[in-house]
Order: structure tokens, then C-alpha cells, then sequence
């Protein structure tokens, strides 16, 4: 259950996770109380003013199923967003803070790497637990460590994928990305 993670990411006194998005996206979310899975936003034909994902990734989400979920990153620090912002597609980017109720959410699941790799493995609470290096993404560690950086740069690809919804009360403010 998704609260092993809850009560992990309490341990390193985490107090919410996070989503990017383009600040043109605001209105929408609001106007559609919540974060909407991609698959959720095509069933309801809503168009999103600025996707952060392109046309492949899109593709990938939809063949490994993951386009019923809504991303989430465990810190405010995804590389997905660096890549979007190069590419264009986000302009004014803003990271939500969701709160840690999510993670019980039913069918919560997890990814340790950027999850529509066509390698990558959807586990579950006490895989992620073991897989996902929560030390390295919330613990003061030596920086300028080699080991330290792969280990942490590795565990930034991590996500959390939750499905078709993130209600908007879930999301407790944003800031600039």
C-alpha cells in the first residue's frame, strides 16, 4: 500500500510532492477541479495549452498504459522539465505542491526512473521503497561526491503515477519553476 511511501517521505519531513506544468495551464486545472491524466483529457476532447510532454513521449505514456496517470516527482527537480523548457513546450514553467494524501490514493503507483522508458518497471509501494533512493533525494549528502551526484540525479527520474485525477484540493500552492 502507498502509505509504506507516505510514511518514508514523512520520515525525511517531506510535506508534498510536485507536478510541472506551464503557467498557462492554471486556468485549465482549475476550471477542471484537478490535474487530468493525458487519457482522461482526450475522453473529455480538452486541449491542453502547453503540454510537457511531446508527441513521443505522449505515444510511449499511451503503449505502456501510463496515459491513465498523472505524473508526479518526489522533489520540485524532475529532469523532464529541463527538457520541455528546451524544446519549447513550457514557456512559464510552475511546479504544484501536492500533498502527501496522494500517495494512498487507490492505484497509486510508482516508477524508479522516467516511467515511459520501454524498459522501465511500474512497481508498487514496497518495491518503490526499495528501488527509489529517498536518501539521496532528501538527506544533505557531499555534492561534489561523483557517486553522490549519479546517485541522486538517477533518483530524480523517479515518479509517482497516479490515476486519471489529482483533485485541485490535493494541491497546495506553486510556484515558479
Amino acid at each position: 500500500m502507498s502509505e509504506l511511501i507516505k510514511t518514508v517521505l514523512e520520515q525525511y519531513k517531506s510535506d508534498g510532492v510536485w507536478h510541472f506544468t506551464d503557467r498557462s495551464n492554471l486556468e485549465l486545472i482549475k476550471e477542471h477541479n484537478g490535474l487530468l491524466s493525458l487519457g482522461e483529457l482526450e475522453r473529455r476532447g480538452i486541449e491542453i495549452p502547453r503540454p510537457g510532454g511531446n508527441e513521443w513521449s505522449h505515444d510511449a505514456d499511451k503503449l505502456k498504459g501510463l496515459h491513465d496517470y498523472v505524473h508526479l516527482a518526489f522533489l520540485d527537480d524532475h529532469p523532464m522539465l529541463y527538457s520541455a523548457k528546451q524544446d519549447g513546450r513550457i514557456a512559464a514553467p510552475i511546479w504544484l505542491k501536492i500533498q502527501l494524501s496522494v500517495l494512498v490514493a487507490e492505484g497509486v503507483r510508482f516508477c524508479s526512473e522516467i516511467s515511459n522508458r520501454s524498459d522501465a518497471v511500474i512497481i508498487g509501494a514496497d518495491e518503490a521503497k526499495e528501488q527509489i533512493d529517498f536518501e539521496v533525494l532528501f538527506t544533505y549528502m557531499d555534492w561534489l561526491d561523483e557517486e553522490v551526484q549519479a546517485r541522486r540525479q538517477a533518483a530524480l527520474k523517479s515518479e509517482i503515477l497516479v490515476p486519471d485525477f489529482v483533485p485541485i484540493e490535493w494541491i497546495l500552492g506553486c510556484k515558479n519553476g
